[in-house]
């Protein structure tokens, strides 16, 4: 399974962010994987922003929520992230990131990981 992310690497403040990730070697909608998005701001931990899982269903970081959506194409595989309203504190390394759960949707383990894409936040 490979993950690729691409999408723009400087944003201005206040417009959206938008990101996608193509998905090979592994379909969206298999049982129970959840697809996500994660980042690492410079000098600072990963940070968990949402995930969509193989029916289709989001959620999100509590504290990206207002902000954040997550879609899917399944005829391409490709899963995107939006982040609305972005500001220099959304500057990051971002990641898509495959995630295998439970049939009750409980996390197990991140297995596949995209290589990250830098996104600068700057005017």
């Amino acid at each position: 399974v490979q993950l690729q992310e691409s999408g723009p690497g400087l944003v201005k403040p206040s417009q959206t962010l938008s990101l996608s990730c193509t998905v090979s070697g592994g379909r969206l909608t298999t049982p129970y994987y959840y697809f996500s998005w994660m980042r690492q701001a410079p000098g600072k931990g990963l940070e968990w922003m949402g995930a969509i899982g193989y029916s289709g269903t989001t959620s999100y970081s509590p504290s990206l929520k207002s902000r954040t959506s997550i879609s899917r194409d399944t005829s391409k595989n490709q899963f995107t992230l939006q982040l609305t309203s972005v500001t220099p504190e959304d500057t990051a390394v971002y990641y898509c990131v495959r995630e295998g759960r439970t049939s009750d949707g409980d996390y197990i383990a991140s297995d596949y990981w995209g290589r990250g894409t830098q996104v600068t936040v700057t005017a």
